[in-house]
């Protein structure tokens, strides 16, 4: 049984960059796309779960009870 390696942040950013751009292929294949919708969905989920890891995180070590959304 072999063990998947678990990607950075960085690196499931740039896999799901390229996700994203081969969805915008309009000669893709249906069944092909949904395979990469789903990988693009989970490794966002992912990331954003990080995100808000982090930014708890900074909130506990600056003693801020509230953080402003930085858009």
């Amino acid at each position: 049984m072999s063990e998947e390696k678990e990607l950075s942040f960085e690196e499931k950013l740039e896999r799901a960059t390229q996700i994203a751009s081969a969805l915008s292929d309009p000669s893709a294949a249906l069944a092909e796309s949904m395979k990469l919708y789903e990988e693009g969905r989970k490794l966002i989920d992912e990331m954003t779960g990080e995100l808000e890891a982090a930014r708890e995180k900074v909130r506990i070590l600056t003693g801020e009870d509230t953080l402003e959304d930085y858009e």
